[in-house]
């Protein structure tokens, strides 16, 4: 099995995602646009698509000029019916791909651990079922806003952001970040040094409750990514 990971910076990388789907054997073709990679027109030679996190915005075409490529190639793995896994800019890119919206969180940006709470539907998904009331570590100021047409929510977190979504038939969205561990995550605490957003957090206390929360992540998210290997096997 061959997934084409869309990496959109050095300090967002597939980590433990990426790990979990070696282990289950899919063969990761790791694409990183921003170093002068290039993306593929279509996905023929890879049986999915995984698109990961970064912090430009998920309209920011002018910082980040892959961003159209990617979020056609979303929209052509969906006519397809081949599997896509979003996570948090990922998932912002799917959205707007498929026809929905996404915009900035009204109550400022959501960051640390936060619990994965699963309407009924998140049971009997195929992918993200076992995601249900996991820990799940965010750092994203931009939410959902609207989903695409004939998407299927399937959880919230605490601040009733949309979390986890079907958002096609083959396509889910994560807005969390099952793939940083604590040592991802100081790497972007270090780039925000100074900024607003981190003016009144205790970024020891969040490392801390991170790398507290990675072995719940792990037992939760690991099946997660062994069902979307799965699904690219199909």
């Amino acid at each position: 099995m061959a997934l084409l990971v869309v990496q959109h910076q050095q300090t967002c990388p597939p980590g433990r995602v990426g790990t979990w789907l070696a282990e289950a054997g899919v063969a990761l073709d790791v694409r990183r646009p921003y170093a002068g990679d290039d993306l593929p027109q279509d996905l023929s030679g890879h049986d999915g698509l995984l698109v990961l996190g970064g912090q430009m915005g998920h309209a920011d075409d002018e910082v980040a000029p892959w961003l159209p490529a990617t979020r056609g190639l979303i929209r052509t793995a969906a006519k397809g019916a081949v599997p896509v896994l979003g996570i948090c800019l990922g998932h912002q890119l799917a959205v707007s791909a498929l026809g929905g919206r996404v915009g900035r969180n009204p109550a400022g940006r959501t960051l640390g651990v936060l619990s994965v709470l699963g309407f009924p539907g998140l049971a009997g998904d195929p992918v993200l079922a076992a995601a249900d009331a996991a820990p799940v570590v965010q750092w994203n100021d931009d939410i959902v806003t609207e989903p695409p047409s004939g998407a299927t929510p399937l959880a919230t977190n605490e601040r009733g952001d949309l979390l986890l979504a079907r958002l096609a038939p083959t396509v889910w969205g994560v807005q969390g970040h099952p793939e940083a561990d604590r040592a991802i995550v100081s790497d972007w605490a270090s780039k925000d040094v100074g900024t607003r957003e981190l003016a009144d957090v205790d970024v020891p206390a969040v490392l801390a409750e991170i790398e507290a929360a990675e072995p719940a992540v792990e037992a939760a998210w690991r099946p997660v990514a062994a069902a979307f290997a799965a699904v690219l096997r199909h």
